[in-house]
């Protein structure tokens, strides 16, 4: 076993304040007696002294032990805190009582002393001993405020509860930080003019714009994990007009974990903007009809399928199949999911839904009860040059694979669709579209019971335009946008697929289910408002640069066809279109030849997608 090293250092250190803690016991002895009869020393009776002079030895030993006890000697008084100071109050005045029982034993007359020696005995003791131990702390809070006073990085913290309090105790504190706080924010007026540690509370959300340029901040931190989505939106409104880089604390579990530091903050996401609060869904609907089951998610390495293979790992599957082409990222999602549900029963297959002799055998192996179909070719400029791929692997990646659930008895079969098989202007939409219709003629004819859901954008999914705008920003610029007006719906990935859970607990068959996405955003005020929150000016730090729209894009989404109509559900979050007739027959015999011409790559493909699909657009672009 190793020798335990000799730490000179600490052992000065110790031995220091045991003789300032013996300089304070005779220091303290003596002026509890003399403060009794008001520093008049010749009016003290010689009775009262001779006890403790002789006390004083045993009265040091004593105390010192106390003091070990109470690890008045092993603490960090750099940080001390609460704890330390209850320790320094009962250790002294524990000595005080020790004190008293040695007076009382060395008594030269049946006259005890005073019984306000011992309380001032130990007001003194406590006054010492504290001074000893804090002082280290305030003349290194002192050394740092100094050594920070010309930092760059001023702060302004936007909330004066608990949160704000912890962030502003590691930055007073901490001998790494490289801020400084100018001031605090809080809307409750009744802390206005008061100070936490030393930091003046200026005034509410009112106060931001005029003390950013008073006190000079550089980043504001919104430190309000409680607040609600739109008082969030709200603050964010009036920094974003500020030139300042803007963090916030994630959320109001920190605060119960005691996670709350510097470390904990993170930039304000453009999402924050969007102003509502997150979505809900009856859990318990979902629980009732995945638990138990074996449940199959195609397209399940991608950001919809990947998000659907956690929460639907959360309600307690009988088992979870994922089937994915690309290995690597159904590689990462395998090893997340095994870490974080080490009892769920997890079967990660590679597979391409185009091919018809794999998919029939998987669900002839393992018989799915339900299942989520987000497999798909979703890029909408990359299908436009490419568009008999978006065919094979949509429409004919769908039918097989809704083929193979029909044949071997699923119950259930949800596929994840599009707003853009709304009136589409491209390939890849117009392709859901088709899907759509597969669903709704497959339900027709099998038990199982197919469904679609339709949502619009997903924020933070792959091809999302902001991971883009934020790589724009981080090179310098220019953030592109492709048009002045476009506009889109936004929800958050785990925000739609807990929503597409639900729809599917809904399903009875047939059903196009159409996700409620809020109001429509505009793409330039997300370019813009991210080049804020960032902390640059737009036109002056950072350009916006317009590229005209991309091939099959087009300004705004519609999530409801006219003619589907709708109705409304359980939740007022998902609605329901109506079924449009299809001539089957015609269908059958148009898809066939789609088959065969998607096969021999043919020029001409649209033509053929447009007597299928008559809301599609055929743009001129495409043509060419």
């Amino acid at each position: 076993m190793e020798k335990k090293k000799f730490n000179s250092q600490l052992f000065y250190r110790r031995g220091g304040l045991m003789l300032y803690d013996v300089a304070s016991i005779l220091a303290a002895s003596f002026l509890a007696i003399v403060m009794r009869y008001e520093f008049q020393i010749g009016l003290i009776p010689s009775y009262f002294l001779e006890p403790i002079a002789r006390s004083l030895p045993m009265n040091i030993v004593c105390t010192l032990i106390i003091f070990y006890l109470f690890r008045l000697y092993h603490s960090l008084w750099a940080f001390a805190g609460e704890n330390e100071l209850q320790n320094v109050v009962v250790a002294c005045f524990l000595s005080s009582a020790v004190n008293g029982v040695l007076l009382y034993a060395v008594k030269v007359q049946p006259k005890p002393v005073p019984s306000s020696y011992y309380f001032m005995y130990a007001f003194m003791l406590v006054t010492f001993t504290f001074a000893s131990r804090f002082s280290y702390r305030f003349f290194r809070s002192k050394k740092h405020k100094l050594q920070n006073k010309n930092n760059k990085t001023r702060v302004m913290i936007i909330g004066a509860g608990e949160a704000g309090n912890a962030i502003i105790k590691e930055i007073v504190s901490s001998n790494y930080s490289t801020m400084s706080i100018g001031c605090i924010i809080d809307d409750d007026a009744h802390k206005w003019g008061s100070f936490i540690q030393g930091i003046r509370v200026a005034g509410g959300r009112a106060k931001i714009l005029e003390c950013v340029d008073l006190y000079g901040i550089d980043e504001i931190f919104i430190a309000i994990p409680s607040a609600s989505r739109t008082t969030i939106r709200e603050i964010l409104e009036i920094c974003k007009e500020t030139e300042c880089k803007l963090r916030s604390l994630p959320g109001i579990y920190q605060l119960v974990n005691g996670e709350v530091n510097v470390s904990q903050l993170r930039d304000v996401e453009v999402e924050d903007l969007l102003g509502r609060e997150p979505i809900k869904v009856d859990l318990n609907s979902i629980l009732q009809y995945v638990s138990g089951k074996t449940v199959l998610v195609t397209g399940g390495g991608g950001s919809i399928g990947s998000e659907l293979c956690r929460q639907i790992a959360q309600h307690k599957p009988k088992k979870l199949i994922l089937v994915d082409i690309y290995e690597n990222n159904a590689y990462d999602v395998q090893q997340e999911l095994q870490y974080k549900y080490p009892d769920l029963d997890l079967l990660v297959l590679i597979a391409s839904v185009r091919n018809t002799n794999r998919m029939n055998s998987i669900f002839k192996t393992y018989k799915p009860q339900i299942v989520y179909h987000a497999a798909a070719h979703k890029h909408v400029p990359l299908m436009e040059t490419s568009p008999n791929e978006a065919i094979k692997n949509n429409v004919f990646g769908t039918w097989k694979t809704a083929q193979a659930a029909a044949y071997y008895g699923t119950e259930k079969f949800v596929m994840i669709s599009t707003d853009k098989a709304v009136n589409p202007t491209n390939i890849m939409g117009a392709s859901k579209r088709i899907c759509e219709m597969i669903i709704q003629t497959f339900n027709r004819h099998y038990d199982t019971e197919f469904v679609a859901v339709r949502f619009g954008n997903v924020l933070g999914s792959n091809g999302s335009v902001i991971p883009l705008f934020k790589k724009q920003i981080q090179q310098g610029g220019p953030v592109t946008v492709t048009h002045p007006d476009i506009i889109r719906y936004f929800m958050t990935i785990p925000e739609a697929v807990s929503l597409v859970l639900q729809a599917g607990a809904y399903a009875k068959g047939g059903e196009i289910f159409v996700l409620d996405m809020g109001e429509p955003v505009k793409i330039l005020d997300l370019a813009k408002n991210l080049i804020r929150l960032s902390g640059f000016k737009v036109g002056e730090d950072i350009q916006i640069e317009f590229t005209g729209l991309r091939p099959g894009e087009k300004l705004y989404e519609e999530l409801l066809m006219d003619e589907e109509g709708m109705q409304d559900t359980g939740n007022k979050m998902i609605h329901i279109g109506k079924p449009i007739e299809i001539d089957e027959m015609t269908f059958f015999v148009q898809l066939k030849k789609l088959k065969d011409e998607s096969k021999n790559e043919s020029a001409d493909i649209r033509y053929l997608i447009r007597e299928i699909v008559p809301t599609y657009q055929i743009r001129e672009e495409a043509q060419q």
